[in-house]
């Protein structure tokens, strides 16, 4: 996603930020004052830790990271599958803080907010009520409820990704646990806008290979 942001002219710098097992972060690469529409892709070495709370910590490191070391003050910020419980337990335990720099666009992509088919989910047990609330709330469903609390009001503008291989799933998480996230933000966010994909990279795991998710990603982030 981010070499066809690149490819594309957006932007002309990507760096990384790998995160150890302890949350120690290091930046590989250079980012230049002057850089355009500069993209950090995150890697956590532990990339299976469960511990959402954990994983919101990392996130921190990495921001904090970037704020001491660039002087950011507003960032953009993309998830998928597990990277968005990190996104939403970031803004569950450090939304508030104003100190640390500011999310401006959220996208969410296969997100699993309430639940997993084959762990805490079955096909078609999870149902939305009109107002987009769910029939059943799922363990970290409830811990999230509070991020009403902690989430910036009229601040975040949110692209919320989700497939439907036919049966009203990815394959991995049913569509009506990735589209919950709207009753979750309960219109604290600036804008909501949700996007289908589906074709031959509409599976849970490939959506992040799917052009038409990357030419969404430009047109949301950067209005290109």
């Amino acid at each position: 996603m981010a070499n066809y942001a690149k490819n594309k002219g957006v932007t002309n710098t990507i760096i990384r930020a790998d995160v150890s097992a302890k949350g120690e972060v290091e930046l590989i690469g250079s980012m230049k004052k002057n850089a355009k529409n500069p993209i950090v892709e995150v890697n956590y070495q532990d990339n299976k830790n469960a511990n959402y709370n954990e994983d919101a910590k990392w996130m921190k490191n990495i921001v904090v990271a970037l704020q001491k070391k660039y002087g950011i003050k507003k960032f953009n910020v993309v998830g998928h599958s597990m990277g968005n419980m990190s996104i939403m337990f970031y803004l569950l335990n450090y939304g508030g803080d104003k100190n640390l720099p500011q999310i401006q666009k959220q996208v969410d992509i296969a997100g699993h907010f309430n639940g997993i088919l084959g762990m805490d989910d079955k096909l078609g047990e999870s149902k939305l009520e009109k107002n987009g609330k769910p029939n059943i709330f799922r363990q970290s469903y409830k811990k999230l409820l509070a991020i009403r609390d902690s989430y910036p009001k009229n601040q975040i503008d949110v692209l919320n990704i989700y497939d439907d291989i036919g049966d009203k799933s990815d394959g991995r998480v049913s569509n009506n646990s990735s589209k919950s996230l709207k009753y979750l933000l309960n219109s604290c966010e600036k804008s909501y806008q949700e996007l289908k994909i589906s074709g031959k990279y509409g599976q849970h795991s490939k959506l992040h290979e799917s052009k038409a998710v990357d030419k969404a990603l430009i047109s949301f982030l950067w209005a290109k």
